[in-house]
């Protein structure tokens, strides 16, 4: 027969009957139930009782808070078209999640933010530790914003992005890249570099990019919320007509697709392989830097102007685009010297010279 053991003790002058446990299941014997009785009546220990209130409590509790984790479901719900939520939810939980999860946004300290973005810039640039910091303000002040709990009590420090630098390729690192691409057998990353020299368009917009968007008959690409803010339309160019043309598809909607059918959301080891087949420079981004060549060409061509190539390259202000100004006065130096040169080497030639003081009598 099963011994089932049990205790009694009075507390607040109340006498009370509690199970102490089984012989069989919790090894419980009369020595075990006398000292769990004199534990209880000295309070060292909670009752089974209490122990299930105060776990109630504290789940109640939590249910209650405005943790990290809590705020970016609701941050999410309310944001259904948010941009780049994959992109987002990936820094979330690799970096805001582990970090902050279960901490409500008053919780958080200095040290907190300066620990991770001392951890992260160890390893990552400048501008990536940015965008994982800006999340983290973004869903804290969505918090402030709909009144829901307190924000952090102080301004999160976000490191020093240069993003005036414009990479460029010499002639003939350009050649090798082209040369290499063409020989890639990963058709995909082939032809998203292609597309990224020949279009100009954002990583972002070719891994969002569906067949839906290409008018091959009218000839524009439409860019649906580009960086710019609206949907805008490029042209499709007859290398990039060619290249879609010939792209292989699938039953996915997209031209680039990732696993599965779905939006793809990064490709950067295959893209990296074929830059570094070719001996382009590490710091080299291959397909950011391919639209800095692509922009660069149109503004040292000085065929183009500095409004036109805003349009294309879908800049919301003309300032963006004035790291490129530089490309298009040096061609226009360079032309104004070459007359110079050549007006100057005709003054020096032996020709009779006509002068004017004295005129034709």
């Amino acid at each position: 027969m099963e011994r089932i053991y049990y205790i009694m003790y009075r507390k607040d002058g109340k006498l009370i009957e509690e199970k102490a446990g089984r012989a069989s299941i919790d090894d419980m014997t009369p020595a075990k139930a006398a000292n769990l009785r004199a534990q209880r009546i000295e309070g060292a220990q909670f009752t089974n009782q209490e122990k299930r209130d105060i776990a109630r409590a504290e789940k109640e509790a939590e249910e209650g808070r405005w943790t990290i984790d809590r705020l970016w479901v609701e941050y999410k719900a309310n944001k259904p078209t948010l941009k780049g939520i994959v992109t987002d939810q990936n820094r979330f939980d690799n970096y805001i999640k582990p970090n902050f999860g279960k901490k409500e946004p008053k919780e958080i300290i200095p040290l907190d933010v300066d620990r991770l973005r001392i951890k992260l810039l160890k390893k990552k640039s400048p501008g990536t530790v940015k965008n994982i910091l800006e999340l983290l303000r973004r869903i804290t002040n969505f918090a402030v914003k709909k009144n829901l709990c307190e924000g952090v009590g102080f301004i999160i420090e976000m490191p020093k992005v240069n993003n005036s630098k414009t990479e460029d390729l010499t002639p003939d690192q350009l050649t090798r890249l082209l040369k290499t691409i063409e020989g890639s057998s990963n058709i995909q990353a082939a032809n998203m570099m292609k597309m990224a020299l020949f279009t100009g368009m954002r990583r972002s917009e070719l891994f969002r990019l569906k067949w839906s968007q290409i008018n091959f008959e009218k000839g524009f690409i439409k860019l649906v919320a580009p960086k710019g803010g609206v949907d805008q339309e490029i042209p499709l160019n007859n290398e990039a007509r060619q290249l879609l043309s010939n792209h292989p598809r699938t039953k996915s909607v997209y031209v680039f697709p990732g696993r599965g059918g779905r939006q793809r959301t990064d490709i950067k080891k295959q893209v990296n392989k074929i830059k570094e087949a070719a001996g382009i420079p590490k710091e080299f981004r291959a397909l950011h830097g391919l639209r800095h060549v692509y922009a660069s060409i149109l503004a040292s061509s000085g065929k183009v102007d500095m409004y036109t190539l805003q349009k294309l390259l879908t800049h919301k202000s003309p300032q963006m685009t004035q790291r490129y100004a530089h490309l298009r006065d040096e061609t226009l130096k360079n032309a104004s010297d070459l007359a110079g040169e050549i007006i100057g080497e005709a003054m020096k030639k032996d020709d009779k010279v006509i002068s004017l003081k004295n005129g034709n009598k």
